[in-house]
């Protein structure tokens, strides 16, 4: 079991997160001991959406040149439509998600970030779930959709909407605290 004090997490997101999938997973990480930093491709501040329109700015903690996944005990990738589609085109993000999964490091997704998975090249044989509009995409990717509440996968967390943030936190919590598994799908 990894002692959580000294764990530390990154969030990957650029403007358009979901806000609460950014901010709920966050909370639960720090309500457990957890430093989590807010990992972006450029410095300053990030832009939620929240549900329907833009939401409040979140400061940037570090940026993609000033990390690597050695840095961090897993990563999390919160969804929203806009943020999801912005990193997976960026190679920089792509080798740190990569970089993570080489590690054998937990890996939680929500929503529509399983796009940056996808692109990433980790999702091939893998059980996961995403919000339904991205599981096509997934199942064209090789990885086997499910329609569930959330799913791990060898350490790869996936749930679909805000409504499952409950389950989606524990579980990533509950991973962590396991640590470092074998490199699977890398």
């Amino acid at each position: 079991m990894t002692d959580l004090k000294n764990t530390t997490i990154a969030i990957l997101a650029t403007d358009g997160f979901e806000e609460a999938e950014l901010t709920s997973p966050k909370k639960a990480l720090e309500a457990q001991g957890m430093t989590v930093h807010v990992v972006a491709p450029a410095s300053g501040s990030i832009t939620a959406w929240a549900e329907t329109d833009w939401g409040t700015d979140y400061m940037v903690d570090k940026t993609l040149d000033d990390v690597s996944a050695a840095d961090y005990d897993a990563l999390m990738l919160p969804g929203g439509l806009f943020n999801p589609d912005t990193l997976r085109t960026n190679d920089d993000a792509l080798n740190f998600v990569r970089d993570f999964f080489k590690a054998g490091k937990p890996v939680g997704a929500i929503c529509h970030a399983p796009w940056i998975l996808i692109n990433a090249g980790v999702v091939e044989g893998r059980r996961m779930t995403s919000v339904a509009s991205v599981s096509r995409d997934l199942i064209n990717a090789g990885a086997h959709w499910e329609d569930a509440e959330v799913i791990c996968d060898s350490a790869l967390v996936t749930s679909r909407t805000p409504d499952d943030l409950y389950a989606f936190n524990n579980k990533l919590i509950e991973e962590i605290k396991e640590g470092k598994h074998r490199q699977q799908h890398a």
